[in-house]
């Protein structure tokens, strides 16, 4: 056998004895392996199994802390309930002494303003308003050698106050027969010549009280207000009540206006403010006169000192309206005389407030007339004009929407202001 056969023989032989032998030191060195990591992962399965283990004793021993605690106040609960309850029942008791009801506030009234504060007021809203007729004269009259006309324009602007014709001619023939307003003027003799014959016009001497604040007048004093529609005699009405609250004296009002649905409660509105009482019919459309009567039943019972009756506005070209006015001053007069009657004239009508006037007065006799919103009119010459065709005073004027803004009235306090 050639050498070279056997020694390649020999070298296969060797190899392949490595080969076995590595093969097995590797099996067995890679089995060692598996079974080291195997032990190792066993033990840290086992280390994580019992911390695993340790942290659910610990939570089932909170959850078991926690449920005895509920149950301990799930115990405890009914007992406080029942203390609780108890502690409430005792103090319901201690309180049950109050009364059932609780006791109504007294009404709160208002304060009427007084008498002699009133016709300041109105005196100073004359003197700031945009054109009394008093102040479109002086104008005039103050100029130096007045012409033919300057003098047309004084007359003019007395008829658009309302002064009337003949009572305008009169006054235009006496200012251009005073020395005081003929040549060279001065402002102040000027203004002092108009305040005189205005004055004289307008009656210093006339008594102007209401009937009942004269001596010796009746008790109850009645008063009848009366006038077209949207003068403002309930609201005169009202006003009139706290004029003579602030006087001191005892009032009661009549609702004989049955016609106009929220007359009544308008009434009971201003009476209420002043602690007035106001006698109404149940019933819309009741018969004014058998109101009336009512009233002037209680007023005298009651021993008041003043009964106003507010009767529903009508148009004096309404015969049947105002014979229906006589009735209700007949009615009244069955339990006390009627002692006056009060128009309620819009300042602003002019002369069909004076048309409005004259019949009033042939159907149920004026004592008396209330100018309404008066304050700052240009109108202001109707209270001439009134006076000297009815042949009664002016005794009341209003001055605005106030429930305090009525006043007697004061004719220097009138003549001033318009001439301010």
């Amino acid at each position: 056998m050639d050498t070279n056969v056997i020694i390649a023989i020999v070298a296969v032989a060797v190899i392949a004895a490595i080969l076995v032998i590595g093969g097995w030191w590797f099996g067995k060195s890679r089995k060692a392996a598996v079974a080291k990591s195997t032990e190792a992962a066993k033990a840290k399965a086992d280390a994580r199994l019992a911390a695993e283990a340790e942290s659910a004793a610990s939570d089932s021993s909170t959850v078991k802390q926690s449920v005895d605690s509920n149950v301990d106040a799930a115990e405890k609960a009914p007992a406080e309930s029942q203390q609780k309850s108890s502690a409430q029942a005792s103090s319901s008791e201690t309180a049950a002494p109050a009364p059932a009801t609780e006791a109504k506030p007294e009404p709160v009234h208002d304060t009427p303003e007084s008498a002699g504060t009133r016709m300041q007021r109105l005196k100073a809203r004359l003197s700031k308003s945009g054109n009394p007729f008093g102040k479109a004269l002086f104008n005039i009259l103050a100029k130096d050698q007045l012409s033919e006309a300057d003098w047309e324009d004084v007359e003019d602007t007395l008829l658009l106050a309302d002064v009337g014709a003949e009572a305008s001619e009169q006054l235009v023939e006496e200012l251009r027969n005073d020395a005081r307003i003929a040549g060279q003027s001065d402002p102040a003799e000027v203004r002092a010549a108009l305040k005189d014959k205005l004055l004289k016009l307008v009656g210093t001497d006339v008594d102007r009280r209401l009937n009942a604040d004269k001596d010796g007048a009746n008790k109850p004093s009645v008063v009848i207000m009366v006038g077209v529609n949207g003068t403002g005699k309930t609201t005169t009405a009202g006003k009139l009540s706290r004029l003579l609250v602030s006087e001191g004296k005892q009032v009661m009002l009549g609702a004989a206006d049955t016609f106009r649905a929220a007359a009544a409660d308008q009434l009971e509105t201003w009476g209420a403010r002043v602690n007035v009482p106001v006698v109404r019919s149940d019933k819309d459309g009741a018969d004014p006169a058998s109101v009336a009567f009512e009233a002037s039943a209680k007023a005298k019972e009651a021993n008041a000192d003043v009964l106003i009756i507010d009767t529903a506005g009508r148009l004096q070209n309404k015969s049947n309206l105002m014979d229906e006015l006589g009735k209700i001053r007949r009615v009244t007069e069955k339990n006390l005389p009627v002692d006056e009657v009060l128009l309620v004239l819009d300042a602003t009508t002019g002369q069909n407030g004076m048309a409005q006037a004259k019949v009033f007065a042939e159907a149920i006799g004026i004592t008396g007339v209330v100018l309404s919103k008066l304050d700052g009119s240009a109108k202001g010459g109707i209270v001439i004009n009134v006076q000297k065709e009815l042949g009664v005073p002016v005794k009341l004027v209003g001055l605005g929407e106030g429930p305090d803004d009525l006043a007697p009235f004061d004719p220097e306090g009138f003549v001033d202001g318009i001439l301010a």
